[in-house]
Parts: C-alpha cells; structure tokens; sequence
C-alpha cells in the first residue's frame, strides 16, 4: 500500500509542479524503459508512458500498474485486436468504451477509459483487505460479476494465468527500481 501511495504522490507532483523529483525521474524511466523494450519505438513509447502518468495522476490509479495490466493486454502495441473483439493498447470492449464514453481507437482515449475502468475495479473491490488488487486485476479480465459470482479469482485458466503475468510485469517494474 505504501508504494502505491508513494506512487500517486509522485505522479501528482509531476504534473501538479511540473517538475520530476528523483524518485519521479526513475519511476518514469523505468516505465518508459520497460516500454521501450516490449514496443521498441521510443516516440511511442514516450506517448505511451506520458499517457500513463496523465491517466494516473486523473483517476488515482498506480502508474506501475496500469503499465503491467497494459502489459499483458496488448504488450504495448497500439493496434492491438483480440478475437474477442477488445480494441488498443488496453484492449478494451467497445461497450466498455461506450461505458466510459470513450474513443477506443484513439491510444490516449483507449488508455485513459481503460484507467477508468481499472479505477472502478479498484473502488469496487477495496473492501476486499489484502486481495482488492487481486480481485480487480480479475475483474479487468474476467469481469467484476465473475470476481463476484466466485467470491473471488474466477475458476477460468485465462484469468488465473492473467493475473499472475500482471503481478509478475509489476514486480518486474519493482525490481527496476531497486
């Protein structure tokens, strides 16, 4: 909790003073660095990561994850398109998009609805102790009536999978920090 904490104050005194303290410095970088690996194109992923911190900083969503939940969606390609019909670089639904009034083909607008939807998982799940990140990582997957109809982590191979890579793309982030 302490790091998310710390996290979102970062984010805040990045686009509230403009300025990036040390500790912003290197959480950006880190960001933008494990970007850049997966995407390879350092304008985009200089998008990408700036879209973050913007999106984190708005809807109080930890930048490190909503890197590793855009991670596993899309592996940070823009035109990411999944069978299932989820669009961009946080593969979301349309009637996601429609839910959160967003432009799911426009990567600033993709991202920025999928933070808000990452952000009501959260808010739906923080009363679940030291699983709500757990449930909502779930829930981002799956969807938050799975979570709910099995009381936690659906019994879905793909979500159980889901939810693992995610926490390891953020622990992976951690450890560039350290």
């Amino acid at each position: 909790m302490k790091k998310i904490i710390l996290a979102m104050i970062i984010c805040f005194g990045i686009f509230i003073s403009g300025e990036k303290t040390s500790e912003a410095s290197e959480l950006y970088d880190a960001i933008y660095q494990n970007i850049l690996y997966c995407n390879g194109d350092a304008t985009e992923s200089q998008q990408i990561t700036d879209a973050i911190f913007y999106a984190a900083a708005k809807c109080e969503v930890d930048p490190i994850l909503i890197t590793s939940v855009m991670e596993a969606e899309s592996g940070f390609n823009f035109n990411a398109f999944s069978p299932a019909g989820a669009i961009g670089l946080m593969q979301i639904m349309p009637e996601t998009a429609q839910e959160v009034g967003m432009k799911p083909y426009d990567f600033f607008e993709n991202i920025l609805g999928g933070v808000m939807y990452l952000g009501d998982q959260i808010k739906k799940f923080s009363s679940c102790g030291e699983y709500g990140i757990t449930y909502t990582v779930a829930a981002y997957n799956a969807g938050s009536g799975a979570v709910e109809k099995f009381g936690g982590v659906p019994n879905y191979a793909e979500t159980q999978n889901y939810v693992v890579t995610v926490a390891k793309n953020y622990n992976k982030i951690l450890k560039m920090l350290s």
